[in-house]
């Protein structure tokens, strides 16, 4: 199950493997689907335009976006839950990463549902500029209402890496945080 049988280390898991261990078949309901990174900046790089990277992404991973969002059952408690994927451009947030989790955190709130959010993140996408680092306050301020004002329960799961804008915002804001063993969890980076 992903983890290796000599030394315990939890190896890397996509998006839909963890929605497949960890939500009740049959249960799981996706949310905001079709939600997709645009060009906001018109970043080019000296690889290839933005844009193309995002397609070559979708291509690869057969995911939209480096996050999935959705409702379903956790041992048959119904759950909010944002599972991220560092195999889509490791795992960055970027604004459709945001928006997909902040819509997601307001649904909980709305509808009184415990929030699991599932970190794999190399931090903000510099491709999308500020545009990216916004998102750490957006998220935690929807976090806001709804752990402070609502007094509802989030776990976040940091898994290996959890690192930068995510590790800063969301990942560290949980009622509970459960960590990967010997997962790599860091603001910034070694050098």
């Amino acid at each position: 199950m992903n983890i290796c049988e000599y030394c315990g280390y939890h190896l890397k898991m996509g998006s839909s493997d963890r929605i497949e261990l960890l939500i009740d078949s049959g249960t799981w309901n996706p949310m905001d689907e079709d939600m997709v990174s645009l060009d906001p900046i018109e970043f080019h790089s000296e690889e290839e335009p933005y844009k193309d990277r995002i397609d070559s992404y979708q291509r690869k991973t057969g995911l939209t976006e480096a996050v999935q969002t959705g409702t379903g059952q956790l041992n048959g408690i119904p759950v909010a839950i944002g599972i991220m994927d560092f195999q889509f451009m490791g795992g960055s947030m970027g604004s459709a990463v945001g928006e997909k989790i902040t819509r997601l955190v307001e649904y909980a709130t709305n509808q009184l549902l415990p929030l699991i959010l599932v970190c794999a993140s190399g931090g903000a996408r510099m491709q999308e500029g500020s545009l990216s680092l916004i998102q750490m306050a957006k998220i935690s301020s929807a976090l806001y209402d709804y752990q402070k004002n609502k007094k509802l329960f989030y776990v976040s799961i940091l898994t290996s890496p959890t690192t930068g804008g995510v590790t800063a915002s969301f990942g560290m804001l949980g009622d509970i945080i459960i960590a990967e063993p010997n997962a790599y969890i860091a603001f910034a980076g070694k050098e």
